[in-house]
């Protein structure tokens, strides 16, 4: 064909550049373009060398297996992780109940969206235990260590990410909200009662559209930080390129960590001691299933 002899020429071509007959100035041409193979196409070179793959749409449901098998193996630091946010958790609850109960639903869903950054001692954890290795607190503290400056960046953003949710849900029941809400039993009454239906739905559309952007953002950016040298924008875009090559799979992981949540904040975050190192520790090996990064140099 046409297209396959021109292309063969090509490789004739370059592979004579490469050789000593070739002229001088051909040579150093052909060298420039090999010292660039991200250039041509428009990409960071870490995209270049990345390879997304697709999973089958039941693959979370093996994560989770995965995630628990690794806390049975690392059990104390593991619940150190769920302990630390189930504490976190209630202070949270005990901050906005006493002082502006209408905070009560941003407060909480914005303290969900930094979970991918709380949970980077749990990737480091996983990833000790891949390699045959018996982890433990020190390599966690290790982790932050070796990752401090990406994985600060990203937990800025999603700390900024956060608070913008707060300032939303505080300004839609600041608009919406006719009636005294004295505490958050109150704010749980107006909510779950007729004249809360609108508001609620509302809060939910808007809450639900930002949880996405944030969700595709950060699936596996935290852990790719953590295990490859790359900068943010490389480990957001890649994360961003693994949920669109991977829809139903994605959208079943994130009805899975939605559905843990809300069962950890119906047993008044108790059941963070179990579900965060769950999800933790699942999360590195979704991001080890659908990123190929071993061409990508390791962080150290």
């Amino acid at each position: 064909m046409p297209c396959e002899r021109a292309a063969a020429r090509r490789v004739d071509i370059v592979g004579g550049a490469r050789n000593n007959g070739a002229p001088e100035h051909t040579r150093r041409a052909v060298a420039r373009a090999d010292a660039m193979p991200a250039a041509s196409s428009g990409l960071p070179e870490a995209h270049s060398r990345l390879v997304v793959r697709t999973v089958p749409v039941r693959q979370p449901y093996r994560w989770l297996l995965r995630g628990w098998g690794d806390m049975r193996a690392i059990v104390s630091p593991s619940l150190v992780h769920g302990l630390l946010v189930t504490l976190g958790g209630l202070v949270i609850l005990w901050l906005t109940a006493r002082h502006a109960a209408v905070l009560v639903p941003g407060a909480f869903s914005g303290f969900v969206i930094v979970g991918p950054i709380l949970a980077t001692g749990l990737y480091e954890l996983s990833r000790i235990r891949e390699q045959g290795g018996q982890p433990g607190m020190d390599d966690v503290f290790a982790a932050w260590r070796r990752g401090t400056r990406p994985l600060v960046w990203l937990g800025i953003l999603l700390f900024l990410a956060a608070t913008l949710w707060v300032l939303v849900s505080a300004i839609i029941f600041k608009l919406f909200v006719r009636v005294p809400i004295a505490d958050a039993f109150a704010f749980l009454r107006f909510a779950v009662g007729t004249q809360g239906n609108f508001l609620f739905s509302l809060w939910t559309l808007v809450g639900g559209l930002g949880a996405a952007l944030v969700f595709a953002a950060t699936v596996v950016s935290a852990p790719f930080l953590l295990d490859r040298d790359v900068e943010l924008r490389d480990a957001v875009y890649a994360s961003i390129r693994a949920t669109g090559e991977n829809p139903a799979a994605m959208a079943l992981w994130a009805t899975l960590i939605m559905t843990l949540t809300a069962v950890s904040l119906a047993t008044f975050f108790i059941g963070f001691l179990v579900t965060i190192p769950v999800i933790g520790h699942a999360t590195w090996h979704a991001y080890r299933d659908v990123l190929d990064t071993r061409a990508l140099p390791p962080r150290r």
